[in-house]
């Protein structure tokens, strides 16, 4: 988990109530959104606290891993060659897996916390084409300014407007988007919604951690 003091209503990677099977939490210091969100590479002084975490989390009974933030894809590499469990840093690794499934024409687009600072490296970590179509919400009024300024009140319904703002901008600018990936670990809660209105497949980092963890333990993903 980021350092952080933001609302994580129920649908969100951080609230406990969002999963159907035990989660250990563990928070990295000094790992704030705004430091991970801004930073177009990994910063070398994270990783071992992260791979610190990590072990720690593992020591208490965890058996796969994941994190509070889709934008710590370019770790996915170092922490898998030095942890011993499956690790998905990141909802972005599902942008080739959706792709693969989607009919000829048409392709993923991305939803983030920020356009601006969503490059190559946090794509050609995923796996996901360099060209991937990507809109952010850092147009609205809401959901960027509590998430990246660390805010202790969150609207969801103001909230839920910058998501659909977001992907009818993506819609509007790419028209042959089959499907949305929601970078942010903090947009599952809006999913529903996103699905009911565009009437498109949405997933997030609630899809990913579901898909990992029925991997690696079966039916206990379904019966805590």
């Amino acid at each position: 988990m980021l350092e952080t003091r933001f609302p994580r209503p129920p649908g969100d990677v951080g609230n406990p109530a969002t999963w159907p099977f035990p989660v250990r939490m563990a928070t990295v210091p000094s790992a704030t959104a705004d430091r991970i969100v801004r930073a177009w590479t990994p910063d070398p002084a994270l990783l071992d606290p992260f791979v610190a975490v990590a072990h720690g989390l593992i020591a208490a009974g965890a058996r796969c891993l994941t994190t509070s933030c889709g934008f710590l894809a370019p770790y996915q590499a170092a922490l898998t060659a030095r942890l011993p469990v499956p690790v998905l840093t990141s909802a972005l690794m599902q942008v080739p897996w959706v792709a693969a499934t989607l009919p000829a024409g048409r392709r993923v687009g991305v939803v983030t916390v920020d356009a601006g600072r969503l490059g190559p490296a946090h794509l050609a970590a995923a796996g996901a084409p360099a060209d991937t179509p990507v809109a952010g919400v850092e147009g609205g009024r809401e959901l960027h300014r509590v998430l990246l300024g660390d805010g202790t009140a969150l609207d969801t319904a103001a909230a839920a407007e910058d998501m659909r703002d977001a992907v009818a901008r993506l819609l509007d600018r790419h028209p042959d988007v089959g499907a949305v990936v929601l970078e942010c670990t903090n947009m599952p809660p809006y999913a529903p919604m996103l699905r009911r209105t565009f009437g498109l497949p949405v997933h997030d980092v609630v899809t990913a951690v579901r898909w990992l963890v029925a991997g690696v333990v079966g039916e206990a993903a379904e019966n805590p």
